[in-house]
């Protein structure tokens, strides 16, 4: 959406304070673990854009809290299986050759939208060292939720996202869908419903670049709306708005743990029909 388009829509701007008072509503509180996905345009006008947002959940979680968002770069992997867009067969030794090795303070997220992407530069923030699905945190556990982040299987035990499991955090679906909910691949993991397959990436070991091979999950988020619109029969999902976005906050935990037992049961349907 333009932000012509954007302006035009809105009936008024969605002011920090009135971006607080509207997280405080739907039950955003100072202290909680929060990972937030993310678009700008669906909250419209809001002067400060991307700063204001950052700024009012920064302000409404309190830095007793901790904000976390997903700041991925698929670009950062092998090309051959490159379909959006497509990178032709005789670039693809050129690319794992070429690529600057990943640098969590200097590469860019892809398709994060904006909020994250001026997240990851945000002064006090720290970011994972996966060079595919890194995430960034501010706030008192960002240090813990960010390191030790593994190459293999990144959303899986060893990711920002079981931290947040451990440490009973939330998720916020600030204008998006369930399909932009990174917490259903931890599912994914723990319910062991997916193939492996071959990855690859460039990185820094031992202060050289080199492109680092490695096993990761075959993930899948076609099946997260209706894995979501299931959860939500559950009544485990605060749903209001923030701005002009329909929002949804709900505890991660709660919403693995279903995912888990989804993803398991569509398997076992699928194997016995």
């Amino acid at each position: 959406m333009t932000e012509t388009a954007v302006m035009q829509n809105s009936p008024h701007p969605f002011t920090k304070t009135m971006l607080i008072e509207q997280l405080h509503a739907l039950g955003v509180q100072p202290g909680l673990v929060l990972l937030v996905h993310s678009s700008l345009s669906k909250l419209g006008y809001v002067p400060g854009g991307p700063v204001s947002v950052i700024q009012a959940l920064q302000e409404a979680l309190t830095p007793a809290g901790t904000l976390v968002m997903p700041t991925h770069s698929s670009d950062y992997s092998d090309p051959a299986p490159w379909q959006h867009p497509p990178a032709p067969e005789a670039w693809h030794q050129i690319i794992r050759e070429t690529m600057p090795a990943f640098d969590p303070q200097l590469t860019p997220t892809r398709g994060m939208g904006v909020i994250p992407e001026l997240f990851r530069t945000w002064p006090g923030v720290f970011r994972s060292h996966h060079p595919q699905v890194s995430f960034a945190a501010w706030g008192r556990h960002a240090a813990a939720i960010t390191a030790d982040h593994q190459l293999e299987f990144g959303m899986g035990e060893q990711s920002p996202l079981a931290r947040i499991y451990e440490l009973d955090g939330f998720v916020l679906l600030l204008g998006v869908g369930y399909g932009n909910n990174t917490s259903f691949h931890l599912a994914e993991v723990r319910a062991g419903v997916q193939p492996t397959v071959p990855q690859g990436a460039p990185i820094w070991r031992n202060g050289r670049r080199v492109w680092q091979q490695y096993q990761d999950v075959d993930y899948d988020d076609e099946p997260f709306a209706h894995i979501g619109a299931d959860f939500e029969q559950t009544d485990s999902v605060q749903i209001g708005k923030i701005g002009l976005a329909e929002c949804r906050l709900f505890h991660q935990k709660t919403a693995v743990d279903f995912a888990t037992s989804w993803l398991v049961q569509a398997k076992n349907r699928r194997e016995s029909s």
